[in-house]
């Protein structure tokens, strides 16, 4: 793709990503939780080809160089030039560093003006870096912060303590999240996100990417989200956004389906799914039944939790640890559609 014009064709046709227009008053509405309820999202600044990112690592060690050269090459392709962390490579444990150093690259890479947008990694350990924070130097310094699987604590407690629009998304390493994500991050556009309907080899059925509606009807909120097990991990902190009237969207991976029951449970029974206006379940990569006699499967257990709250809701969307994948921008309002499998937002959320 070398242009702008050549990326929008590849999203109508490949990643069913037709571009909307919606007004950006569709952003006026909501705020994080420290802004009780009250303010509108900040809106990070629209990236330029060439801009310098931080390439941080919240979480787990590093321990061989081709999985970041990877990631840093992933970011090149957008047009953007990745700087590591000054920690990024700095051990304790199997964590990347202690906690104040993991901490100290996320809040440097705010701090410092050359530095445009920051992309963290996963593995295990955000949540721990979350009281070490500078949330107010943040706010001051808003700025595209995007990842998923663990950095979802990461995304959500910076976008309650500070109300910045966060991204749940990769290190695009398939031309579908690469171009997706160019088109929402530089390119400025809204979307209306749809899995793109893959057929079988006699174009008879479509064999990939399919959903599963739970309940049907449309619904519109503060996208709210990501890896389920991060997020039940941290509910109870202050490191939640508000969930009145929000759209949840949940992944996961490598979780046998009576953990997923048990966060699910979790999430009910803390109040948070009562209080949600629609919901959509990405992908669970390698969540089998897991061992022992017999087992709910994964949509039994989506429609045990989901279908008595009585709001629309999905399963199946391109979310998650998959090759292609969506990138959400958490914080701002969307509209969703459970019998179509659509989400669709602003004209632009940078």
């Amino acid at each position: 793709m070398n242009d702008s014009n050549s990326r929008r064709t590849f999203l109508r046709t490949a990643a069913g990503a037709a571009l909307a227009a919606l007004p950006l008053g569709a952003f006026s509405q909501g705020g994080s939780q420290a802004a009780m309820g009250t303010s509108p999202p900040i809106r990070p600044p629209r990236l330029q080809p060439g801009d310098p990112v931080a390439l941080v690592n919240p979480a787990s060690a590093r321990y061989e160089v081709i999985p970041t050269e990877i990631m840093a090459e992933a970011i090149e392709a957008l047009g953007l030039q990745p700087r590591r962390g000054e920690n990024y490579y700095a051990r304790r444990g199997y964590m990347a560093g202690t906690d104040e150093q993991r901490a100290a690259d996320i809040n440097a890479a705010f701090a410092d003006p050359a530095i445009k947008a920051v992309w963290a990694t996963g593995g295990w350990g955000s949540a721990r870096v979350l009281p070490h924070l500078d949330y107010d130097m943040i706010a001051r310094n808003p700025k595209v912060l995007v990842g998923y699987s663990d950095a979802t604590a990461l995304l959500n407690a910076v976008h309650a303590k500070t109300g910045l629009v966060t991204f749940h998304g990769p290190f695009p390493r398939s031309r579908v999240s690469a171009d997706y994500q160019h088109s929402l991050l530089l390119d400025a556009e809204g979307a209306r996100l749809r899995n793109p309907q893959r057929i079988d080899s006699k174009e008879t059925v479509v064999t990939e990417h399919r959903i599963r509606t739970i309940r049907g009807g449309t619904a519109q909120g503060q996208l709210i989200g990501g890896n389920l097990t991060v997020l039940s991990a941290i509910v109870g902190s202050p490191y939640l956004p508000a969930f009145d009237g929000a759209i949840l969207f949940l992944e996961d991976v490598n979780e046998a389906v009576y953990r997923i029951d048990r966060m699910l449970t979790q999430l009910r029974l803390a109040g948070i799914l009562g209080r949600i206006s629609g919901f959509v379940f990405g992908n669970c990569t390698e969540c089998g039944p897991g061992s022992g006699h017999g087992s709910l499967t994964l949509e039994e257990v989506l429609r045990d939790h989901v279908e008595p709250l009585g709001v629309p809701a999905w399963m199946g969307a391109m979310i998650g640890h998959i090759p292609d994948q969506f990138t959400l921008p958490i914080g701002v309002s969307a509209r969703i559609d459970a019998d179509a499998g659509e989400i669709r937002f602003g004209s632009s959320v940078t």
